[in-house]
């Protein structure tokens, strides 16, 4: 049979994201049947097959395979809920052109690499300002309510206090390791208490314990300095 290239490439950014193994995954849509031995991939991909699925790019044509109740459950496997999220909505891998200037302007303000700060976006929201995750980060750079409290940040949603306040964490702990961003990356990814327990403070020192981190934090590094170019 044909298939949609614009399908295959969808399915294959599933395959290929860097927050989740969908080969391995329990697929969370299978979980009310009991079987635990099909990946959320291969179900996508099968009903591809089976004709079940013309595409991947609006709520419409995917409300079928993923219901309300399955978006339930999706909810328990955080990373897996928004790949399937962003792809469901569209999440767009650039920048749009009112973001640009919040993003020169937080650079500039805390002297951090604008393609960094695209970067984190790219890869946390899909530059999608209303995005929250289940366990409740929130907006552009996904900030947790309590770390939005203390950078200054009232409304995680608005854009412009969004960027303003992640890039400010960003920046921050690019200080406390001294510019060296992968750990930066793991520590805005996992939270610096989990880096700090590693005892590691540079990216070679990462490297060699980078096992010791969520796989899941470990494919987010490499996400972001990918997306930053």
């Amino acid at each position: 049979m044909s298939i949609d290239s614009r399908t295959l490439k969808q399915l294959l950014q599933l395959q290929l994201s860097p927050t989740l193994d969908f080969q391995s995954a329990v697929n969370p849509l299978d979980l009310n049947t009991g079987d635990s031995n099909t990946s959320i991939f291969d179900t996508l991909l099968s009903q591809l097959m089976n004709g079940d699925l013309s595409g991947l790019s609006s709520m419409d044509e995917t409300s079928s395979l993923l219901s309300s109740d399955s978006l339930a459950k999706l909810s328990s496997i955080p990373s897996l809920y928004n790949t399937v999220l962003n792809t469901e909505t569209g999440a767009s891998s650039t920048a749009p052109t009112e973001y640009e200037a919040l993003i020169s302007e937080a650079a500039a303000k805390y002297g951090i690499d604008p393609e960094l700060i695209r970067g984190v976006i790219r890869t946390e929201s899909g530059f999608q300002s209303d995005a929250i995750s289940p366990a409740g980060a929130k907006g552009l750079m996904q900030l947790m309510d309590a770390t939005a409290r203390g950078l200054g940040v009232t409304n995680s949603l608005d854009p412009q206090q969004n960027i303003d306040g992640g890039s400010k964490y960003l920046s921050y702990l690019l200080r406390k390791y001294n510019g060296n961003e992968q750990v930066a990356l793991a520590a805005y990814n996992a939270g610096p208490g989990r880096v700090d327990k590693l005892g590691v403070t540079t990216d070679n020192e990462l490297q060699a314990n980078l096992g010791k981190l969520p796989v899941e934090t470990q494919r987010y590094i490499d996400k972001v300095l990918e997306a930053r170019y």
